[in-house]
């Protein structure tokens, strides 16, 4: 956003008042005691804007509040639902919100997670979705992909027990699960049949949630905490071959740059690559705790009304987009996500910053209309529908290839946020194919 800008008016166009004679005459030994006050009435107006940031705080939080209010969950809050299906090492985000967007007369017969992780939301629909004949569950990491799997298939062990053997519900239930990132989902559902990749099946309903889940944040080996020491890695894929290590001590002072501005929009990019790159000459950095103390330091040299830990958070993003390529990786993979739908299938996505909220909001809008979209397409229709069965998506956008049903993203309940601070930047957005 652009900083207003202000007028300098030049000291000697300034009217009589603003300079005093007596300042003009003064003789040269005086300057210094000038300087010296100039000094103190800045540390005085840095002091009095700080106490009038505070004043306008509350009415900031509030303005936040109400615009958050236009998005919020209108769904009852369940608390048993989120007791069932959290773990120790991960709760699920908008849990009864992604169950109401699968939630219709039409039958959830096949459904893929393309970040199954502790397998909180795909518990939850087999739970609710007794009919599913398939459930296919991906996950670019192995190690929360196995977390996944053990949940999962105690899950069947018990339901079979309950419905008299596992033989009977071998034959209801197939469930799969496959280590590979969501933008290679065509591959994946090819590999179980080829009618749900080639468009002439296609799959009932298609889960992404783009959140860092607990279980890697809390990992300091895998370079994702900011409070945490560690290795400078941040891959999700640990096959792959860049980690944040070799962006920070080896690529371009431009790109590192570029990085920090466009992937963590933060306002105080420049200072902080210079100081990156600075770093190199004495050895280069090797951990998180490395990073996080070169963010203090510049934090407290160049101020700051929101402290370190949100920089350092900024920074971490910024890191972590560019290692794994996740924005070009999401916008490819919300096209093969469609492209799998079955007709009336939807695709919900979960997002966790504006950037990949963005992404999937211009992303749905193009797949809708066939066509690059933009804020004044013509030929989208927006429309609000009254609907007894799904009164959370009462604001639509209609395209020719499907229909984008929440035009505002829906965003967590006040419940929620208290149960889980982590939830309280999500956003789910929906669309159905034609």
């Amino acid at each position: 956003m652009a900083t207003a800008a202000r007028r300098l008016v030049p000291f000697h166009l300034r009217p009589a008042s603003a300079r005093p004679l007596a300042a003009v005459a003064a003789a040269p030994h005086s300057r210094k005691r000038d300087a010296v006050s100039c000094k103190s009435t800045g540390k005085t107006r840095a002091k009095n804007k700080a106490k009038d940031t505070t004043m306008w705080r509350p009415q900031r939080r509030e303005l936040e509040e109400h615009l958050k209010r236009r998005t919020r969950s209108a769904g009852a809050f369940d608390p048993g639902l989120y007791r069932r299906h959290s773990h120790s090492h991960h709760v699920p985000v908008l849990l009864g919100e992604v169950l109401a967007a699968f939630r219709r007369p039409l039958p959830l017969r096949s459904f893929v997670d393309c970040t199954l992780g502790a397998a909180g939301h795909s518990l939850a629909m087999m739970e609710a979705h007794p009919e599913m004949e398939l459930h296919v569950g991906m996950d670019v990491d192995p190690s929360a992909l196995e977390i996944g799997q053990r949940h999962i298939e105690a899950f069947l062990a018990s339901r079979a027990t309950e419905e008299g053997g596992e033989d009977a519900l071998q034959g209801t239930l197939r469930a799969y699960t496959h280590v590979k990132n969501f933008k290679y989902i065509k591959h994946v559902l090819g590999g179980v049949d080829e009618s749900l990749a080639d468009g002439s099946s296609g799959v009932d309903g298609i889960l992404i949630d783009l959140g860092m889940s607990s279980m890697q944040v809390n990992r300091s080996d895998r370079g994702f905490s900011v409070l945490n020491d560690g290795p400078l890695d941040m891959r999700m894929d640990p096959k792959a071959t860049l980690t944040a290590e070799d962006i920070l001590n080896s690529w371009p002072e431009l790109e590192v740059g570029r990085i920090l501005r466009d992937y963590g929009e933060e306002s105080n990019w420049q200072s902080l690559q210079r100081r990156i790159v600075k770093e190199r000459k004495t050895g280069g950095l090797h951990s998180t705790g490395e990073l996080v103390k070169l963010i203090q330091r510049t934090c407290t040299i160049s101020g700051g009304r929101q402290g370190w830990i949100k920089t350092a958070t900024r920074v971490f993003q910024a890191l972590r987009i560019a290692v794994n390529d996740e924005l070009q990786t999401l916008e490819d993979a919300l096209h093969s996500c469609f492209d799998c739908l079955a007709p009336d299938g939807r695709l919900a996505v979960i997002s966790f910053h504006s950037l990949e909220d963005r992404i999937v909001k211009q992303t749905f809008l193009e797949l809708i209309s066939g066509d690059e979209a933009d804020d004044d397409d013509e030929d989208l229709a927006c429309a609000d529908i009254d609907n007894e069965d799904e009164p959370w998506f009462k604001q639509r956008v209609q395209g020719t290839n499907g229909t984008v049903l929440t035009k505002r993203p829906i965003t967590p309940s006040q419940e929620e946020e208290k149960l889980n601070q982590r939830c309280r930047s999500a956003k789910l957005r929906v669309i159905q194919k034609a």
